[in-house]
């Protein structure tokens, strides 16, 4: 009897754990074929005439390969929640990108690791305190305002642009160049609670970790933070959210080997200001974004006979999106077009013979969805870039469909290639698990 008894008491104990906590395995593995193109153009801003190299008007180079993540990003987490009662709970979340075209991870050196995501998080009535590797409230005004999202041909130029920007300027991290537009490390995080009538929002700040040392008035850089915030209403057919975010590319006072500054000090923020909305009208969704980058820095340097010398700068991209999706049958015929423009670029040669030229990217994305079932889908997307003076800007540059297809590309100058187009094609299935 006492046993019986025992044994019935362990069970319920068991049942009554196992139904306080939970811990999911999930992921996604896409594949296709995919075929990338990009194309230089020979320029010439002088005004006299000038022979291309080898006497090549344009350079073409080209791709196919058997890629991942062409509609949605190969991944693998775990995911699990505790019950504390009283309304709280404790949640923890690990996602490492996937490459499975080769079997390999995301992560450096094709490790698996967790790197697309890892936090752990403490939520009640008051909403969520989150801390970890996590999305900058920028990421998902790109993303979830973009048909084809942030992945594939047809990913949202803003956000390469303003990926690519990162990586040249900062770069975020050494985990990845991109860290502080797309995702950022040593994050502290708040999200309000589920319960404000459809109204929702965040807010984030990563610390630097960079070492103070007390003989320099500079030390310590800042050199890799971040913050930001996100606010918005999502009711019905409609979406709408707001998100800004700064990170320091640089500042403070740079440091040789021997711990000893050298007199330059640079104060470097790349601020993101987006707006984005979309609304289902049941036969289509339309979605928009309109998104404004500042790259805003100064340096001052020591120079022999003037003393201190300060120059600043205050470059500025400014972009957006329209797009829309309607579904056919049990498939999604999807469209966007996106496009970004860069003001004040200080490296061009501006005189009145070679007036100063700023650099423009627009890109036209058109695919189709088909589900063959809740999880798996097969997809087919088409996109084409077009550059203007690409050669002014190195972010810009770097706008491809994808691939390793770079443009070839002299830099800024009098004359030389430039980008001029790119063209990227995705046939693939997914399967979400």
């Amino acid at each position: 009897m006492k046993k019986t008894a025992l044994l019935t008491g362990m069970l319920s104990f068991a049942t009554a754990a196992t139904a306080q906590s939970s811990v999911t395995l999930f992921g996604v593995l896409d594949a296709g074929v995919s075929y990338y193109s990009s194309t230089s153009q020979f320029y010439n801003n002088t005004n006299r005439p000038v022979l291309p190299p080898a006497l090549t008007p344009a350079v073409t180079r080209s791709q196919t390969a058997l890629s991942n993540s062409g509609n949605s990003n190969s991944r693998l987490g775990f995911r699990g929640t505790e019950d504390l009662g009283g309304g709280l709970s404790s949640s923890f979340w690990l996602e490492a990108a996937l490459a499975n075209d080769s079997g390999m991870g995301g992560g450096p050196g094709g490790a698996i690791a967790f790197n697309r995501r890892s936090t752990v998080s403490m939520s009640g009535p008051f909403g969520e305190i989150r801390l970890g590797r996590d999305y900058t409230p920028t990421f998902w005004n790109d993303t979830i305002f973009s048909p084809f999202t942030t992945v594939g041909v047809g990913a949202n130029v803003v956000s390469t642009v303003g990926s690519n920007l990162q990586v040249v300027r900062g770069p975020g991290s050494a985990l990845a160049a991109s860290d502080n537009y797309l995702r950022t490390s040593n994050s502290i995080g708040y999200f309000l609670p589920p319960t404000l009538g459809g109204v929702y929002g965040q807010l984030q700040y990563a610390l630097h970790e960079n070492v103070r040392q007390s003989n320099l008035p500079a030390s310590p850089s800042t050199k890799g933070r971040s913050v930001g915030g996100r606010l918005g209403y999502a009711s019905g057919p409609l979406d709408v959210a707001l998100a800004y975010a700064e990170s320091t590319a640089a500042d403070g006072a740079v440091v040789n080997a021997a711990g000893v500054a050298t007199g330059v000090d640079l104060k470097e923020k790349i601020k993101t200001i987006s707006l984005g909305a979309s609304y289902n009208f049941d036969v289509l969704k339309i979605f928009g974004e309109l998104s404004q980058v500042r790259d805003r820095s100064r340096s001052t340097s020591t120079v022999p006979v003037f003393g201190l010398l300060t120059t600043r700068d205050n470059d500025k991209y400014t972009g957006g999106l329209l797009g829309v999706t309607v579904p056919v049958g049990a498939g999604l015929v999807k469209a966007s077009y996106s496009r970004v423009e860069f003001d004040n670029d200080p490296g061009s040669l501006a005189t009145p013979l070679t007036p100063r030229r700023d650099a423009s990217v627009n890109k036209l994305a058109i695919g189709y969805e088909y589900n063959l079932s809740k999880r798996t889908a097969l997809y087919a997307t088409a996109a084409r870039i077009r550059v203007k003076d690409g050669q002014n800007n190195p972010a810009i540059m770097g706008a491809i469909t994808g691939g390793s297809v770079a443009y070839l590309s002299t830099g800024a100058g009098t004359s030389g290639y430039a980008p001029s187009r790119s063209t990227g094609y995705d046939f693939g299935i997914r399967h979400a698990f």
